[in-house]
């Protein structure tokens, strides 16, 4: 079964790119241009994981989107992913897994997004809750294109 993926950026050139690439490694992706959108889309559909760009609407319009998937009962996995990587610790105290920051390269962001669910499914079987996850570590090898 396909791992379901939802993302959210207001950038169409990212949400395609992405989109691309995650269908060609076997995940199902839906997505949405807007935090409202997103909020939405967490309601009407069950995701394993939920990518979302910080700056949309607003300024932390992410925030938003984190909110939303962290009252959803399946408790899918959340990641950030933006092109201000000067959000300091405040993403991990608003119950985000994860911040990848863009451009990032395919390989990095593949492992970092294989890591992040295999956990996040570890933990959630453990205990239940969403518990801050280990950071990676850095691949030896990496594909030069970046998204």
């Amino acid at each position: 079964m396909k791992r379901r993926i939802l993302l959210v950026d207001d950038e169409l050139a990212i949400l395609l790119t992405l989109k691309a690439i995650l269908e060609m490694h076997h995940f199902e992706v839906e997505t949405a241009s807007s935090a409202k959108e997103g909020a939405q889309r967490l309601t009407k559909a069950t995701y394993d994981m939920v990518i979302t760009d910080m700056r949309m609407e607003t300024e932390t319009a992410g925030y938003d989107v984190i909110r939303a998937a962290k009252a959803q009962p399946y408790e899918p996995a959340v990641a950030i992913l933006t092109a201000y990587p000067s959000l300091g610790s405040d993403w991990k105290t608003k119950g985000a897994h994860s911040l990848l920051v863009k451009p990032v390269n395919t390989d990095e962001l593949l492992r970092q997004l294989e890591h992040l669910l295999s956990t996040h499914q570890l933990n959630k079987g453990k205990n239940g809750k969403n518990a801050p996850l280990p950071r990676p570590e850095k691949t030896a090898k990496a594909e030069k294109k970046a998204i």
